[in-house]
């Protein structure tokens, strides 16, 4: 009998243990989770055309530039924490170059504020 006491209680420890594990690494998993799709930055085209009133070369070049933008946002996700703000300031400001370049004035307005709205939602603007 004494035996079968001591059996259980190694085996209900262990159990105890291993879900406190388990919660553990969950947890860490939906952070991570969580970290990298806030960084993803895919958007529907054919919304952003209308909310900006683009030309079809327009869309096509911001289609472009902005596909350029969501690889580098997702890199800057995958980075070391120490390198990522880094990457997003450069992603940033790569993207608002040659947004500048493709919309005019009244739109490149807009596209900041959308921008600008979208990176404080995801709390990537700290």
């Amino acid at each position: 009998m004494k035996g079968k006491k001591i059996m259980k209680k190694m085996f209900l420890t262990l159990v105890a243990v291993m879900s406190m594990t388990m919660a553990f690494a969950e947890g860490e998993n939906t952070v991570a989770t969580n970290t990298v799709a806030a960084y993803d930055m895919t958007v529907n085209y054919s919304k952003l055309a209308e909310a900006l009133g683009l030309s079809m070369d327009q869309l096509e070049s911001v289609e472009d530039v902005h596909k350029t933008f969501c690889i580098e946002m997702m890199n800057a996700a995958n980075a070391p924490k120490d390198e990522r703000k880094n990457m997003v300031d450069k992603a940033i400001e790569k993207n608002l170059k040659y947004m500048h370049y493709i919309l005019n004035n009244s739109q490149y307005s807009k596209y900041l504020l959308l921008l600008n709205t979208t990176m404080n939602n995801r709390g990537l603007n700290k």
